[in-house]
């Protein structure tokens, strides 16, 4: 069994898309993976599961957060060591004073990695966009909703992205960490 990291678009943000945690926990559970905690009420879990179970974990719970809680999401599912691996790669720490506007955005899709190249090579001033190997790490220092860097990465990538801010990232890591 390995732990993975389940990232649910779009849920609790605001007042759509409404999930408690618990009935979070108990879809997973219900689905077979073990060892399910949620951090907070963000719409993320971490979870333990075989490999073949986490093959198409993503698929199984977007479908039966459809059909248990009628809520539509998408589901980005990343091993806790990949999770390790963007946490560690984050060229934009050294840079932030403020966690909460250091964003990670998740790529559902690897292959639009190729098509945030021309933005990570602007000059964005005070911001900054760096691109990882699953991950894209930007820096909006002044505001996230008015971020010159946080409205073109959304424009070009839409819903093809999953964002957590820096502190929501290192918990989950902290969550997926092995216990002893």
């Amino acid at each position: 069994m390995a732990i993975y990291v389940a990232l649910l678009r779009g849920i609790n943000v605001g007042t759509a898309k409404r999930v408690a945690m618990a009935d979070l926990r108990d879809l997973l559970g219900a689905l077979g993976y073990t060892e399910v905690r949620t951090l907070l009420n963000s719409g993320n879990a971490v979870f333990a599961a075989t490999a073949a179970a986490a093959r198409n974990a993503g698929t199984r719970i977007e479908q039966a957060l459809v059909k248990r809680l009628g809520v539509a999401s998408r589901v980005l599912v990343i091993s806790g060591a990949e999770l390790a691996e963007i946490v560690a790669a984050n060229p934009l720490v050294e840079v932030s004073d403020n966690h909460s506007r250091l964003m990670v955005a998740f790529l559902l899709n690897g292959a639009d990695h190729a098509r945030l190249e021309p933005l990570a090579r602007r000059n964005w001033g005070k911001e900054r966009l760096r691109l990882g190997p699953r991950a894209v790490y930007y820096w909006c220092p002044e505001s996230l909703l008015t971020s010159p860097v946080a409205i073109a990465v959304g424009k070009m990538l839409g819903g093809a992205m999953t964002v957590r801010n820096w502190n929501t990232v290192l918990r989950l890591h902290a969550l997926a960490e092995p216990r002893a």
